[in-house]
């Protein structure tokens, strides 16, 4: 199980984005809490803003839930055919589902090109998930299709596709992951309505991820929540900093000549 630590192994990789943090982990692990929480106390010394980074999010399974009568049905149907889907042991999706999974990666890919314009603009962005290229698989915020699972030219071809805009995305690196370690007890503990081989695969998986050689800062989720988000207020902060000095030095330099 990992512990505390910072990798820094950055070489070889595309530049990253100033004042762009993301927050990565399996479920149970508090990302939403943590995000939430690193805004409102980072939003009184910089400009600083959340920027959910997933397909769709335990937020929008929350509203289906509490439609009237047929809420709490239909988020879990629809929970257990997108499990079954997302799962790179199944077999490939069908048609209507892959073109799902291809609208919904183009949309993600949207909403990280924003994401990376509002942090260049200045804004501290503290991003909840992260997209990556290494691992195939909605769970693990990679290419949901799967080239390994797919048949037949048109599916490879828009698997390929699918690839390839994860692969873009991988390039935007943001300048510091933090992802959050538990383990699968404590996680199913606080996520009982998962499927707990589910949360066990997700964090046997999340651990192998480098995000394209980013920085990132591994932190035990199942250590006091104020200890965490301590650390985590740190790391971020010197982060804000750094980068704040960073473009006012640019902004003092003076015009190159032509």
């Amino acid at each position: 199980m990992q512990t505390d630590r910072l990798n820094t192994e950055s070489e070889k990789s595309p530049a990253y984005i100033p004042g762009f943090i993301a927050v990565v982990g399996c479920d149970g692990t508090g990302k939403s809490t943590l995000t939430a929480d690193l805004v409102k106390n980072l939003q009184q010394q910089f400009k600083t803003e959340r920027r959910y980074l997933g397909t769709i999010s335990g937020e929008d399974g929350d509203k289906i839930k509490r439609l009237p009568i047929i809420g709490v049905w239909l988020e879990r149907r629809l929970a257990t055919k997108s499990a079954k889907t997302q799962s790179m042991s199944s077999k490939a999706p069908a048609l209507y589902a892959a073109l799902i999974m291809y609208a919904l990666s183009f949309w993600r890919k949207g909403n990280l090109h924003k994401a990376k314009l509002l942090a260049e603009s200045g804004v501290l962005v503290i991003g909840d998930r992260y997209p990556q290229d290494e691992i195939s698989g909605f769970h693990y915020d990679g290419p949901g299709i799967g080239v390994e699972r797919v048949t037949g030219w048109f599916m490879t071809r828009l698997a390929k596709r699918e690839r390839k805009l994860y692969q873009e995305m991988a390039k935007c690196r943001p300048e510091l992951i933090i992802r959050l370690d538990i383990d699968a007890d404590t996680a199913f503990s606080r996520k009982p309505d998962h499927s707990y081989q589910e949360l066990q695969d997700k964090i046997e998986i999340m651990v192998k991820l480098n995000y394209n050689g980013t920085k990132i800062l591994d932190l035990d989720s199942r250590a006091p929540y104020k200890e965490v988000l301590e650390k985590a207020m740190n790391a971020v902060t010197a982060v804000a900093v750094d980068s704040q000095r960073a473009q006012q030095v640019a902004s003092n330099q003076p015009n190159q000549p032509a």
